[in-house]
């Protein structure tokens, strides 16, 4: 079992939680922001392994497939018993529920990465948290594998409530679905209310200059693009246009022959929110990924961004920008993740405040 482990310290205050399938760390920024205590984490990839460890040096990050890993285990290494963890939060990869695949419903189904679901039970039976969070794909809801999970859960004793949201109600530049689970043994939880407004392209993107002149390594990746190409995007109209604006003659053959994916070599629109931020986020082919103001895609920083990461968020650029894409695309949205985590920190503190004054009140004797 690799795993690296860091010095613990006498005590801590805030509730502890432990990140399942972390990636490059959305997820535990986002439990950060909300008030909890990330002690430990579980990933797999090794260059999501490095953007982690750049981020929360802290934090015991445990280098392993999780079907190899014992729980149990990973109890004993942070001093925990049974019960005590206060949140276990994870996404088991989604790629073989997304909507895309899912239109092939036999290969999807035999996608080995949808039975992580089940490594994602195992950690819940031993570990006993006394909240859980599980982010993913809306189409996971139909699975009989999360259907099996939510009828474990209850038969522990767990309360737990399921909706499909977009990201964009809590404060996320973009427009992102997701299913979220979120389950409790000392209160009853309750889906995060949404804001009223919503984060625009131009806010979240506000302050962060041009590539050519900024020290962010990130940011200032170059694009490569031919001749042809750069002129087309140069065509599209600004804040917002699209492909289909062009006249016809400009158009690509292979845009002419198809009516769908209408959103390739769009632009985003300055005052409303983005589409849904994928690991496609640098292609001008793969979505309305295009700057909306300046002849070239979004840059990694700016993804980033979108995504509700702090703009000092580190990411190594020896990885490549297709690799740092993939890992800003898989992300969870911090902001979101931030929302509901704070209603889970709030029914855990109130649970204990209750228990502490039933104690002070009978003299311990419960």
């Amino acid at each position: 079992m690799k795993r690296t482990m860091k010095p613990k310290t006498s005590t801590h205050k805030r509730p502890t939680a432990i990140d399942l399938f972390s990636g490059c760390g959305g997820l535990s920024e986002g439990l950060k922001r909300a008030g909890f205590r990330v002690a430990a984490a579980v990933e797999i990839d090794p260059k999501a392994l490095t953007t982690y460890r750049l981020n929360h040096p802290s934090v015991t990050l445990y280098e392993n497939d999780i079907r190899q890993l014992d729980p149990e285990a990973v109890l004993a290494d942070l001093g925990l018993e049974r019960g005590e963890l206060a949140l276990l939060a994870g996404c088991p990869p989604c790629q073989g529920f997304s909507r895309l695949r899912t239109r092939n419903k036999a290969k999807s189904a035999d996608d080995p990465r949808n039975d992580l679901v089940g490594d994602f039970l195992r950690f819940i039976s031993v570990m006993y948290p006394k909240t859980i969070m599980m982010e993913n794909v809306p189409a996971l809801a139909d699975d009989g594998r999360f259907a099996r999970l939510c009828d474990s859960i209850k038969a522990l004793g767990y309360s737990y409530v399921v909706n499909v949201l977009d990201a964009a109600d809590y404060r996320v530049a973009q427009r992102r679905k997701r299913l979220i689970l979120l389950a409790s043994r000392v209160h009853e939880p309750k889906i995060a209310e949404t804001r009223g407004d919503r984060l625009t392209v131009r806010e979240a993107l506000f302050g962060v200059g041009a590539p050519s002149a900024t020290s962010d390594k990130l940011h200032a990746l170059p694009e490569r693009r031919s001749d042809a190409v750069r002129k087309l995007i140069a065509m599209i109209p600004k804040n917002g246009g699209s492909r289909t604006d062009l006249p016809v003659e400009y158009q690509l053959e292979c845009h002419k022959k198809s009516n769908g994916f209408r959103d390739v070599y769009g632009r985003m629109a300055w005052d409303t929110v983005s589409p849904t931020i994928t690991s496609g986020c640098i292609n001008p082919s793969k979505g309305r990924f295009l700057h909306p103001s300046y002849n070239r895609t979004i840059t990694l920083r700016e993804a980033s961004l979108l995504q509700g990461f702090p703009i000092d968020y580190r990411f190594d650029v020896s990885h490549g920008k297709e690799a740092i894409a993939l890992m800003i695309g898989n992300a969870l949205p911090p902001p979101f993740i931030a929302a509901h985590a704070k209603g889970l920190l709030l029914g855990i503190n109130q649970s204990t405040l209750t228990i502490a004054t039933r104690r002070s009140v009978t003299g311990g004797d419960e």
